[in-house]
């Protein structure tokens, strides 16, 4: 089943791959969307792909990320839109 999946990440999250490891992970899965930085410290990722597949890119960058350390996730679901072709790292 196809969704979309705005992320926060809270934590260790910038200035230790988070966003490059997070870009192969959702590369990986076969998802589409982006990542990037955000002014607070925290990273933003919207996916879009099969659900199941997003709940797993969640999961592991919550855990798994090699240098991030992340104390919170904040997710918001929705329709996809198929406006990305690709999974991109945005600055």
């Amino acid at each position: 089943m196809a969704a979309r999946a705005t992320v926060r990440f809270h934590g260790r999250v910038q200035g230790v791959y988070f966003r490059a490891h997070c870009a192969e992970k959702a590369q990986e899965l076969g998802l589409d969307g982006y990542v990037r930085n955000m002014p607070d410290g925290s990273v933003e990722a919207v996916f879009e792909g099969d659900r199941s597949a997003i709940e797993a890119c969640i999961e592991w960058n919550r855990t798994s990320q090699p240098y991030a350390r992340v104390f919170r996730v904040d997710v918001e679901w929705g329709g996809t839109t198929g406006e990305f072709h690709g999974f991109d790292v945005w600055h």
